[in-house]
């Protein structure tokens, strides 16, 4: 359900620029000739890739055509929605579920990383994401890179006049502060793809946690009597399951 809910949501945020959502075609290769993932093939103007259209090193390659997200953006454009609908946004830093129970009759606890500490939960862990953002040198299409475990990711995207450069993967790490080695890294596996990419001014560095779990938890506990419904550990799918999990909150919240 989250997965094809999302995509059809972000499919009509697409018609509105000021979403931060748009369609955007191009390319996820890999090295190895390997068939592409089941969900791939569903997308909009999905192909597989002629030799000729792979940079070079790679085996195989498939184009396709999916909601891509300009995050700052995006979260501007949630926030004029949800205060448009009437709803206020207070900050009161709590340090327990049970400290939220007693400011509110229903608690939606979507704290992300910060679930390990107020559920508590060991089972969520941080992987550790960092980020590029350059100029965008005149790149129109996105690239990705099929790196399978491999912490250190290969994939660009274009938000108008900025391209989003990534990223790494690194379990256990809590770290937020950017790494400029790892920076520099990141730029020379997109520049090897895109070589327009190695001279592109650096804007600024993007480092977050993904917060991980087994399984995304998404299911209700009586804390002190209160209802609480949880809705974290969904790792570096977030984006992808954001508005089929909210449905799912909002059916488990009636």
């Amino acid at each position: 359900m989250g997965n094809a809910h999302t995509f059809e949501v972000l499919g009509q945020l697409a018609a509105d620029p000021q979403t931060g959502v748009r369609l955007l075609s191009g390319i996820e290769a890999a090295r190895t000739s390997v068939d592409p993932p089941d969900w791939a093939t569903d997308l909009d103007g999905f192909r597989v890739c002629d030799a000729g259209e792979l940079p070079e090193g790679f085996a195989a390659g498939w184009r396709y055509t999916a909601p891509s997200i300009d995050m700052p953006i995006h979260l501007d454009y949630l926030q004029r929605r949800f205060r448009a609908a009437d709803g206020g946004i207070e900050i009161h830093p709590v340090t327990s579920l049970g400290e939220a129970a007693a400011a509110s009759p229903l608690v939606v606890n979507c704290a992300g990383i910060g679930a390990r500490r107020l559920v508590p939960d060991p089972e969520l862990t941080p992987v550790r994401g960092q980020l590029v953002v350059v100029e965008n040198p005149g790149i129109t299409e996105f690239f990705s890179e099929d790196t399978g475990s491999s912490p250190e990711l290969l994939h660009y995207a274009p938000h108008g006049r900025t391209l989003i450069l990534g990223g790494t993967a690194d379990p256990g790490v809590w770290d937020r502060t950017p790494d400029p080695a790892t920076a520099q890294a990141i730029i020379s596996r997109c520049a090897l793809v895109e070589p327009r990419i190695l001279d592109a001014r650096v804007i600024e560095h993007r480092v977050g946690l993904r917060p991980t779990r087994p399984q995304v938890r998404v299911e209700e506990q009586c804390v002190n009597g209160v209802r609480v419904i949880h809705n974290y550990g969904h790792g570096g799918a977030g984006i992808t399951l954001s508005w089929g999990c909210a449905a799912e909150v909002a059916v488990v919240g009636r």
